[in-house]
């Protein structure tokens, strides 16, 4: 691999970044909505589950003590 100087990295680097799209602020806050309400589904879900083993766990273990 060829070394580049300094200058000729930032110009490169100054080109990739003039091609990114940034997300809109709406975009983001969206995202963000999404993000948390997937978060507390997927909480709601693991504390049903966790709830179901608990009370099935101590059905078993009711029987035998």
């Amino acid at each position: 691999m060829a070394m580049t100087n300094p200058i000729q990295f930032i110009q490169q680097v100054r080109a990739e970044v003039s091609k990114v799209v940034w997300p809109t602020r709406r975009e983001v806050f969206l995202t963000t909505v999404m993000v948390f309400i997937m978060a507390a589904l997927t909480a709601v879900f693991f504390a049903i589950v966790d709830i179901l083993i608990r009370s099935g766990l101590q059905g078993v273990l009711g029987m035998f003590g």
